[in-house]
């Protein structure tokens, strides 16, 4: 008998350990290994493991705080004056509306399906919890210069609200013509000068953001800045190609951060990552047109900046001047370590894959060349397909003091948009392959080379 109860006890520990244990590998973390194995068959400069291991899929646990409670206030901005008409500024009533949404915690702001005319607005906190925004209608922005005379900077604004859940189908239009008009890039006599942000997220941790379109942004369509916690979903961000700085969706200084299921097109940047951000996750992203989903710029004007923990996941990038990107500016410093893209579709993109430590915005004049630079490491390039608008597909222009480091091309099959073979140039940078990989690089001594023998053979018959 006593045995039998040893063996019952035995039986049940298995069975939680088990179970423990099982449940432990639903939610792993994301960690990529890769040592200096036989399959790494360029003899092998990569000698260190490239570990990968961030916090983003700590994200999954990160639920829905911002639930819609039947038993929440609704707080309609037409009950406080907005009139919804597109014509009458309805800055006023939103504010009114916010104020007693805020104050009363539990509350909706909700936006009905009318056209609603706005100036600059902060919607600011700290507020009592679960406060929601629900935009069903239309938020379009004043296209009067003298209403951003106090920050130029700035549209929409959320501030410092914790637990907050913006949604609702609706849309937020930046009618920003005006802007693109006067923007230097458009006419080169004019000043370079800020333009709004459509919509910024400042200083919110735990926050949802799903099921928006953001259209015709001023300048950037959504920053979120200053950060934690973020889940963004369902997002359809678009502006004409050749709208000037129009990133989608702009992540800076901003920590554990989800983005996925969006289609963003636009006039620069799909997504841009700067300084400060740390697990970030892009996942199921159509990028197109734009300048492709970057990391950067980093560095500018001499100064310190990292990033980490980068994860882009199952894209399409179709019709860009860039696919994947890295780009820092020569003299700065910090580092850009710890990135993964994958399971990537290119269609049509110029520069599908590029790291690029020596950029410069100067149009007229080349930058300078700096000692330093922001270092570059540990960066896997894994399953990306597809076509290059240009011969070089893959370019590395890595900086000479500080090449780029564990940059691994894995299972990479790039071609010319007509099926002729592509290039790849690399320079200063410490590369290994896995798996099938096209094309491979060639240093730009041996690109010289590659051509001159290439016309050799051309002309040949001549002779």
């Amino acid at each position: 008998m006593a045995l039998l109860k040893h063996l019952l006890s035995f039986t049940i520990i298995i069975i939680s350990f088990v179970a423990c244990y099982s449940t432990s590998l639903e939610d792993p973390p994301s960690s990529i290994y890769v040592d200096n194995s036989p399959s790494i068959d360029d003899g092998g400069t990569f000698k260190n493991m490239i570990k990968q291991s961030t916090d983003v899929f700590a994200l999954n646990r990160f639920d829905k705080l911002g639930n819609h409670h039947r038993s929440h206030k609704m707080v309609n901005v037409n009950d406080y004056g907005a009139k919804g008409n597109g014509c009458t500024d309805d800055t006023e009533a939103f504010e009114k509306a916010w104020e007693v949404v805020c104050s009363s915690g539990e509350a909706i702001l909700a936006v009905p399906q009318e056209n609603y005319l706005l100036k600059p607005i902060r919607f600011s906190g700290p507020c009592k919890p679960n406060v929601e925004v629900q935009i069903s209608g239309t938020l379009k922005a004043s296209d009067d210069p003298s209403d951003y005379s106090e920050d130029s900077r700035y549209w929409l604004v959320f501030d410092s609200i914790q637990k907050l859940f913006v949604y609702g189908g609706g849309t937020i239009n930046g009618n920003g013509n005006i802007w693109w008009q006067n923007s230097c890039k458009r006419n080169k006599k004019r000043p370079c000068k800020d333009a709004p942000t459509a919509l910024t997220f400042y200083n919110c941790d735990d926050l949802i953001v799903e099921n928006l379109s953001i259209e015709n942004a001023q300048q950037i369509h959504v920053s979120f800045q200053d950060s934690v916690n973020v889940k963004v979903s369902g997002l359809n961000v678009i502006s004409p190609e050749d709208s000037p700085n129009t990133d989608g969706i702009h992540v800076t200084n901003t920590q554990n951060i989800q983005i996925s299921s969006s289609v963003i097109g636009t006039g620069d940047d799909c997504i841009s990552i700067v300084h400060g951000s740390r697990n970030v996750e892009a996942t199921d992203i159509a990028c197109g047109p734009g300048h492709g989903i970057s990391i950067g710029s980093l560095g500018a004007g001499k100064s310190e900046e990292f990033v980490s923990g980068i994860l882009v996941n199952r894209a399409k990038i179709f019709g860009t001047k860039n696919g994947v990107r890295i780009k820092t500016w020569q003299g700065g410093s910090g580092s850009a370590s710890n990135i993964q893209f994958q399971n990537i579709e290119m269609d049509n993109v110029t520069n599908p894959i590029i790291i690029n430590q020596n950029y410069c915005d100067k149009k007229k004049k080349p930058c300078k060349k700096g000692k330093s630079a922001v270092q570059i490491k540990n960066v896997l390039y894994q399953n990306i397909t597809g076509t290059s608008a240009s011969d070089i597909a893959v370019k590395f222009d890595c900086s000479e003091n500080y090449p780029c480091q564990e940059i691994v091309l894995q299972n990479i099959d790039l071609q010319c948009e007509g099926g002729d073979d592509a290039e790849a140039l690399c320079n200063n940078v410490e590369l290994s392959y896995l798996g099938h990989v096209r094309p491979r690089c060639n240093s730009e001594r041996d690109r010289k080379t590659s051509t001159i023998t290439s016309i050799w053979k051309e002309f040949s018959w001549f002779i």
